[in-house]
C-alpha cells in the first residue's frame, strides 16, 4: 500500500513538472528565427538566441538574415561569456565577408574578446591587480585593435578601440616593472634593467615611465655602470621630481622601496587576493578603475 502511495505520489509530480515546462517554439522561416532571437537577446537569453541564430545560418545560408545573424552571433557570444567562440566566429566572418560593410564590427570585436578574456565575476569581486597577471591576452587584444585602426581608421569603433589600447599599454607596461621589481629582489639586476629598457622604449608616455627610469637608476647602479645611472637619474630628476626614490635634494635613494612590511595571516592565506599593500619595489601608480563600458551592438542592415 506505502508502494503504490509512493507511486502515486511520484505520478503526479512528474505530471506537474510536466505542466510547468515551458515548450520553445519551433521557428520555421528564416524570419521567424531571427526575430525570434532578437527578442532573446533584448531578454538576455544569450544562449537560446544562440542557438536560434545557428540553426538560422545552417538552414537559410544564403537568405536575407544570414551576413546580419553571423554578426549578431559574435555579440551574442560575448555577452553570453565566451570570448573563444567570439573570435572564433569574427575570423570566420572576416574569412567570408572580407569586403562587407560591417567587417569592422567583427575586428573590434576580436580585439574586445581578448580584452575582456579571463574576467569574469571573481575579478570583479576580489581586489585583483589585473597588472600582475599573464599578459597575453592583454598583448593580443592591443594587437588586433591596432590592426582594425590599421584598416579602418575610420570605423565607427575606432575611438573605443584608441581608448581600450591607451588602458592596454598602461597595463603591459606595468607588468614589465612589477617583473623589474622582481629580478631586483632575485639579483637579477641584468634582466630587471633590461625590463625597464624595454618599457622605456615600447611604452613611452605611460603611467609607469617614471617607475620604469627608477628601474634603469637604480639598475646601472647595482652593475656599477655610473654613469648610465646618473644619465637616467638626470631625466628623472627633470620629469619627476616627485618621484618618492627621490630625496628632497633630488639625490636617489638607493634603499628605496614601496614594500609596507611583512605579509599579513589574511593575505598568506588568500594568497595576496586581499592583501591590500602596495607591491614591493618601485611603483608610483594611482590608483585606477579598470572598468569599461558594454560593447556597442552590431550595426543594424535589416
Amino acid at each position: 500500500m506505502r508502494v503504490l502511495q509512493l507511486l502515486m505520489i511520484g505520478g503526479l509530480l512528474a505530471l506537474v513538472a510536466c505542466s510547468n515546462t515551458v515548450q520553445e517554439p519551433e521557428y520555421t522561416s528564416e524570419a521567424d528565427l531571427y526575430e525570434a532571437a532578437q527578442e532573446q537577446m533584448k531578454r538576455s537569453q544569450w544562449e537560446t538566441a544562440i542557438s536560434n541564430l545557428q540553426a538560422l545560418e545552417e538552414n537559410f545560408p544564403f537568405g536575407t538574415y544570414a551576413e546580419q545573424a553571423q554578426l549578431e552571433l559574435i555579440y551574442a557570444y560575448y555577452r553570453s561569456g565566451d570570448p573563444t567562440m567570439v573570435a572564433a566566429t569574427a575570423d570566420r566572418f572576416i574569412r567570408l565577408h572580407p569586403q562587407h560593410r560591417n567587417v569592422d564590427y567583427a575586428y573590434y570585436m576580436k580585439g574586445l574578446a581578448s580584452f575582456t578574456e579571463g574576467r569574469g565575476m571573481f575579478e570583479r569581486v576580489l581586489p585583483t591587480d589585473l597588472t600582475q597577471r599573464d599578459p597575453g591576452a592583454a598583448r593580443d587584444s592591443l594587437e588586433q585593435f591596432a590592426q582594425l585602426l590599421a584598416r579602418y581608421p575610420d570605423s565607427i569603433y575606432a575611438s573605443d578601440a584608441k581608448r581600450r589600447m591607451l588602458y592596454l599599454r598602461n597595463l603591459l607596461a606595468r607588468y614589465e616593472i612589477h617583473v623589474a621589481n622582481y629580478y631586483f629582489k632575485r639579483g637579477a639586476y641584468l634582466a630587471a634593467t633590461n625590463r625597464g629598457r624595454y618599457v622605456l622604449e615600447n611604452y613611452h608616455r605611460t603611467p609607469a615611465m617614471p617607475d620604469a627610469l627608477a628601474v634603469l637608476v637604480q639598475g646601472y647602479h647595482l652593475l656599477d655602470m655610473p654613469e648610465l645611472s646618473d644619465q637616467f637619474l638626470g631625466m628623472l630628476t627633470l620629469n619627476y621630481p616627485e618621484h618618492p626614490a627621490l630625496n628632497e635634494d633630488g639625490s636617489f635613494d638607493y634603499q628605496y622601496s614601496a614594500d609596507t612590511g611583512e605579509r599579513s595571516w589574511l593575505s598568506l592565506i588568500t594568497f595576496g587576493l586581499f592583501d591590500k599593500r602596495e607591491p614591493s619595489g618601485f611603483d608610483s601608480r594611482e590608483k585606477y578603475n579598470p572598468e569599461y563600458q558594454e560593447p556597442p551592438a552590431p550595426p543594424s542592415e535589416v
